[in-house]
């Protein structure tokens, strides 16, 4: 018997070493358990805040016009009600979520009124994309406008009734102009397909877009072990006419997604710190064709005018948790990468790697915190910043 201990022993500490380098040591690195963060790339000097719009989950900027829009709400609200976070008090949520234009020239806000839009509770939103439209029908200044809309289960008691069943969390198409000042609402797409959705990536002919589901479950309770170690998310396709599907599966931590012109989908994985690159295929499924490591925790994506995917990311887990979860106060630092096509005709490709990653910026939270987005102009050298339950909007020149 005495020398039967030291073998289980034995077993028992190998498999936890096992364990431990396969699965806990990756996971902490992207959570940045041990991480010092790093503070370069931005200059306060060159910043400025605007306290007007607060808790901007996503932010869009239109391109060609400069223009930003942002999916707002209150960082109050965001605690209460945000069911990415698993956080469903619904009698907490805001009843007056809206979305707003941001002009950086004029630093002109605009909040834009809903038309249309029939609904019996407040909308609550989430993700966003604002793609030109490519409809010959349309003016040339129209967009579509597709929103995440995160609305309470109907009952007797919604707020009993969210923790047990989940958000009835739906995706709803609008339509604008570039200077307009109205949404006007086009369809609610309400499917099994959209499950628990984070962030959408539409097309220009107002019909379909993709979108990320960020669980494979609504209920809380039920999403701490998957998140951290299955891949159990997906990636869903609606069609005005056909309706919804799954496009992809099997993903780990899917967070924000964002499509380029050439049908090319980029989704961020926030607990697998990496991004996954797809094609579209004929019928509309996607083909991972190769994943980007980033190694820290992250949020939305977004493009810029030359194609480059930028990443909001978390170097500390632990901090934005807090700053989520419970105090929209609480300091949480932030970077941001830009990854780049590598040019092969320029010779820039190493050891066959196809994408550069860049750490554009890390703050430790003195210049901006908490940011869940960011989406940076080329042309006018402006970076925007916000987050879910952030103070403000961050412009920073570079």
């Amino acid at each position: 018997m005495a020398r039967v201990v030291p073998i289980v022993l034995g077993i028992v500490f190998t498999g936890l070493a096992v364990l431990y380098q396969i699965y806990l040591h990756p996971l902490f690195e992207v959570l940045g358990v041990f991480r010092t963060v790093q503070t370069f790339g931005l200059n306060a000097s060159r910043c400025k805040r605007f306290p007007e719009l607060q808790a901007c989950e996503k932010i869009v900027l239109h391109q060609p016009s400069g223009v930003l829009y942002l999916a707002c709400s209150t960082p109050e609200s965001r605690i209460a009600w945000t069911p990415a976070m698993g956080q469903l008090n619904p009698q907490g949520r805001s009843t007056e979520d809206y979305i707003a234009t941001f002009d950086p020239s004029t630093s002109k806000i605009t909040k834009l009124h809903l038309e249309n839009f029939v609904s019996d509770q407040p909308i609550s939103v989430h993700g966003m994309d604002i793609v030109p439209s490519t409809s010959l029908s349309n003016p040339n200044n129209a967009l579509y406008v597709y929103l995440v809309n995160h609305r309470a289960p109907t009952g007797s008691n919604p707020d009993s009734d969210a923790r047990n069943v989940g958000a009835d969390s739906v995706i709803e198409l609008f339509n604008t102009t570039i200077s307009g000042d109205r949404l006007t609402h086009i369809k609610t797409f309400r499917d099994p397909v959209i499950l628990t959705p984070n962030d959408v990536a539409g097309q220009g002919d107002g019909r379909g877009f993709f979108f990320t589901n960020d669980h494979s479950s609504k209920i809380p309770r039920a999403r701490i072990i998957q998140n951290a170690f299955t891949a159990s998310t997906s990636v869903g396709y609606c069609h005005l006419d056909r309706g919804c599907k799954v496009a992809a599966s099997g993903l780990h931590g899917n967070n924000g997604i964002v499509k380029a012109l050439n049908d090319t989908v980029y989704v961020a994985s926030n607990t697998g710190g990496k991004i996954s690159i797809f094609e579209r295929q004929g019928d509309d499924s996607l083909l991972l064709t190769d994943v980007v490591p980033i190694g820290q925790v992250l949020d939305n994506l977004s493009l810029d005018n030359e194609g480059n995917v930028w990443a909001a990311a978390f170097p500390k887990a632990r901090d934005i948790i807090e700053h989520l979860s419970k105090n929209p106060q609480h300091i949480s630092p932030v970077a941001a990468f830009k990854i780049s096509s590598v040019n092969v005709d320029r010779n820039e490709s190493f050891y066959g790697e196809k994408y550069i990653v860049e750490k554009v910026f890390e703050d430790n939270g003195t210049i901006v915190s908490g940011s869940t987005s960011i989406a940076y102009d080329s042309k006018r050298g402006l970076l925007f910043m916000h987050g879910v339950a952030a103070q403000h909007l961050v412009v920073c020149a570079l």
